[in-house]
């Protein structure tokens, strides 16, 4: 069946950060908050769920899938896994780079509905995360609204967001 004749598609995007797998996990979680949101997110789809990712990404959407609430429904849903940039402060992976808070910025309207989807090139340049937001835009069309914030913060100098969509 053709994505644009199904009446209802969930859709959520949760980041590709390594601190979400277990193996990763410390006597205290410094991603306690994000976990939450993104097992929260993850728990709203339903049982039949495609990954939209990279391989590292498919990892973190196989671990979010595993530990989220049972979810019901038979609809297919989709698991998007991708972040804005890794350069937005001194510590942050790449180092900073003034042009990654303008960046993730264009990123998000374009996430929200609210702008074109910002330029690939410096996405890379960046170290921003597209591969599986690229992936949902050409497998499901473009992103809009309505859409839930579940989080949006950018702890280690990477923009992190959490977001819900429903067709």
């Amino acid at each position: 069946m053709s994505l644009d004749k199904l009446d209802h598609r969930k859709i959520v995007l949760v980041p590709g950060v390594l601190a979400l797998l277990p193996e990763y996990a410390g006597l205290e979680d410094p991603v306690a908050d994000l976990r939450a949101a993104c097992l929260d997110a993850v728990g709203w789809l339903t049982r039949d769920v495609t990954v939209l990712g990279y391989p590292q990404g498919d990892r973190i959407a196989r671990s979010l899938l595993d530990a989220a609430p049972a979810r019901s429904g038979a609809a297919p849903s989709y698991l998007v896994v991708g972040n804005g940039t890794a350069r937005r402060s001194e510590k942050a992976p790449g180092h900073l780079d003034e042009r990654a808070a303008a960046y993730d910025d264009d990123l998000h309207a374009w996430l929200t509905g609210r702008g074109p989807a910002p330029d690939r090139d410096l996405g890379a340049e960046l170290l921003a995360e597209l591969r599986g937001l690229h992936a949902a835009a050409e497998t499901l069309g473009p992103f809009g609204e309505p859409v839930t914030v579940d989080y949006d913060d950018d702890p280690f100098g990477v923009r992190y967001w959490v977001l819900r969509w429903e067709w």
